[in-house]
Formats: C-alpha cells, structure tokens, sequence
C-alpha cells in the first residue's frame, strides 16, 4: 500500500505472518489461503495505491478487494481503479464493487480507459475499450462503447468532470442505483488485447 506522495505504507505476504495477524484472524477478511495477502490500515482522507503482484515474478489472476471497515465514521469511498491487461474470454477485466450503507439510491459513473494511457508511458494499451455494468443478478443494466454515443450520460459525465480523454474510450453515467452488488467489465471490442483501467466512481 503506498500514499498520495508514492511512499510505501505497509506491504504483506503471506497474512499470517503478518504483524496485523490478531486484526485479521476469525474475521470475515480472513483469507482461504495462507499464501494470500491483507492489510488493514486507518487513513486519512486522500489517494491511495496497492500494488499486487506474485512473489518471484511469478504471473497469475489476481483479486485485490477494498473494504470500509468502519462505516460509522463519516468518510466514503470515493473512487476505485484498478488497471490491468485486459485479454478475451474470461479473462476481461472485472471491476466489483458494492454500493451499500443505507438505502439511499446512489449517483454512480464507471469508465474504461484505453488508448489515452499511452500519455502516461505505457504500451501495448486496449485501443478500444468496451463497457458493461451487471448487476448482482449478472443481469447487463447498461452498456457503452465510445463514451460520447450516448449523449445523456455524456452530458452527466462532463457535468461531473468526467469526460474521457479519448473518443474511442467508454463511459457509464447512473443515477438513482440502488444499494447491491454490481460489476464493471471491460473488455475489448472485436476481441482486442491491451492494458486498460477501470474506474468507479461514487458520486452520491
């Protein structure tokens, strides 16, 4: 886990090894596995990072989660994003999150970004990303590919400060969704390959 500045906070492998053992054990952010790895930490508002990867460079398919673990404090999730190299088939990008805490609907965007992180040094980018938000069901709410073809949500986007940097990548605007489960996927259109990011953001 590394701060706003990119200082490391705290790292783990293997959880039980960890010194926040006593903070995790028994609780439902136990993993399954030995192997796998959790932190637990109090922060301040601002932006955070956590960087997964295999011990000894070692490849796979990962899941990172975030949790707020104490919702009575009057601070929320604001944004998640992961980035991640977005292949066909099952293995798409799969952006989950939960919109929950009470039982007001909720004001929510989701993007996916492509081409335009080239701007940011990296190659082999998903050149034209594609959208879909399922609900808890698997049931496809809303799709989008080329984010300024629906103009509504468009409108919304840019309203918020949302506006994709580039035409071919996509974007969802919802109001009024309700608490549940739900998730993003990205993938690429006529089964394109390609480094893509995924951001979800909670825009009450």
């Amino acid at each position: 886990m590394h701060g706003p500045n990119g200082a490391l906070i705290a790292s783990n492998d293997n959880w039980k090894e960890s010194p926040q053992r006593s903070q995790i054990e028994g609780t439902v952010f136990q993993p399954e596995d030995d192997r796998e790895s959790v932190i637990v930490a109090t922060l301040p508002p601002a932006a955070y990072t956590v960087i997964l990867k295999g011990v000894g460079q070692t490849t796979g398919i990962g899941l990172v989660e975030v949790y707020d673990n104490n919702q009575t404090v009057d601070s929320d999730l604001a944004n998640i994003s992961t980035r991640g190299f977005v292949l066909t088939g099952d293995n798409v990008m799969i952006g989950g999150f939960t919109l929950g805490g009470n039982d007001n609907p909720t004001r929510m965007a989701a993007r996916a970004l492509g081409p335009s992180l080239n701007g940011s040094g990296l190659g082999n980018v998903l050149a034209d990303p594609t959208l879909e938000l399922h609900n808890a069901d698997g049931t496809i709410m809303v799709s989008n590919d080329d984010w300024q073809s629906d103009p509504v949500s468009a409108a919304q986007l840019t309203a918020n400060g949302l506006a994709l940097p580039n035409p071919k990548e996509s974007g969802i605007f919802m109001s009024l969704v309700p608490p549940g489960q739900f998730t993003a996927i990205v993938a690429g259109k006529n089964g394109g390959i390609g480094i893509a990011l995924v951001e979800i953001y909670n825009l009450r």
